[in-house]
Parts: structure tokens; sequence; C-alpha cells
């Protein structure tokens, strides 16, 4: 499930048995339309045991200069959206008696990051919503865990350090030499290495472990 109906194609193409996949095209900040299309699905595929929540983070900018527009946004497109999606999903996990729920964040959670204001804000406020839940759902079955990426190859992270290196007036390669600094493993990570994370808690083998907040970021924040 994502936005582009033409990116999930192309993710679902590239996978072995792809006619066995589905997609759903779906704006999670159009909460109207989350419930009543998700409900299709389940009633057409069944239930859905395994959920990784993973979506886009809010705009950069400091947190005192956001509007309340902004900040009602974010919190429609990860809060509410999710809660949606949980009451969509969670009587087939119930039923199953087995569920995995897996929320990527961020390493905000442990420590804000200067100039992702909202995104601190909402990040912190699913981890709570994620540690509700796991007390909730713990004797169903149903574990619930976040992910905290640290500085990963992605698109975003590109976003940043141009964004970083324009108000400051510095190189993009100084920018990133920077923040390689600040890492124990002196390297990004790679989106590979945070999917093998999910891999595992979404696996019976992580059947014991919920409640939790896993970085995956070389060690740059820590387990504590």
């Amino acid at each position: 499930m994502s936005r582009r109906s033409d990116v999930l194609e192309q993710v679902k193409a590239s996978l072995p048995n792809a006619s066995e996949h589905r997609t759903l095209a779906l704006d999670l900040e159009r909460t109207e339309d989350v419930a009543a299309r998700l409900a299709r699905v389940v009633a057409d595929a069944g239930p859905v045991t395994i959920w990784v929540n993973n979506t886009g983070g809010p705009k950069a900018g400091p947190l005192s200069e956001a509007s309340p527009d902004e900040m009602e946004r974010a919190f429609r497109g990860h809060v509410m959206a999710s809660q949606l999606i949980l009451r969509a999903l969670l009587p087939g996990m119930k039923a199953e008696g087995y569920g995995r729920i897996i929320n990527v964040l961020s390493t905000s959670v442990k420590i804000p990051i200067p100039n992702l204001g909202v995104s601190n804000l909402i990040r912190a406020a699913m981890a709570s919503w994620a540690k509700t839940l796991s007390l909730e759902l713990g004797p169903l079955g149903i574990t619930v865990n976040n992910i905290l990426p640290g500085y990963t190859e992605t698109p975003r992270l590109e976003s940043l350090i141009t964004g970083a290196a324009g108000k400051s007036g510095r190189s993009e390669d100084d920018i990133r030499r920077d923040w390689i600094e600040t890492i124990p493993a002196r390297r990004i990570g790679s989106p590979e290495e945070t999917a093998k994370a999910i891999a595992f808690l979404a696996s019976p083998a992580a059947a014991y472990i919920s409640g939790t907040q896993l970085p995956v970021d070389g060690g740059r924040t820590g387990a504590f």
C-alpha cells in the first residue's frame, strides 16, 4: 500500500510470483478512504496478520514555526490513519491468534532531530500509541514494536542533506561527512538493513519481543 499505483506495480512486478501479490494505492491523509478501502481488501483476501506501518515524514522545519494546519495534517496522516488501519486489521489478527504490528519511526523518538520539529512530535506520538497497544494486545498473541532507522540511503535522506547544505552554505559532501562522523559504524545504513530487522520482528522467532524500540542506526543512539 502506498500513494502511487505506478510505483506499487513496479515493485509488484519485481517480486517472485508477482500475480499472487496485491497492491492498494491509498493516501493515508485522506482518512475518509482508509477504513472503507481496507475493509474491502480484508473481505476479499482474508485476514492480514503482519502490518508494516511506514508512513512518510512531515516536511522539515522548526516546530516553533509550524502552523496548526501542518500539525493537524501530520496527526491525521500518521496517528489517525494508523488507528483506522488497526481497526480494519485487528479482527483478523484476533481470529488468527497471531499479529505483528511494526512501525517504522525514527531515532528522533529517543533524541529529537534538529529542524524536524513536526516529525519529532508525531513520531513520539506514534511511539506512545504503539507502546499502549503492546500492553493491550499482548495477551492475544499480537506484538507491537517500533523500528527506529538512523541515517539511511533513501531519497528522504538526500533531501535532508540538500536542505542542510542550503541553510548552512556548505557542500552536501561536507554535510554527509559530518553526519557520518556521528555514527560509530562510520557509514550510512542501507534500506536492506532496516528491512531485515523488520522481517525478524514479523517472524514467529520474535514472539517474545513486544513494546520495544529497535534502533537500526549503526550505534548512533544505542538501545538504552
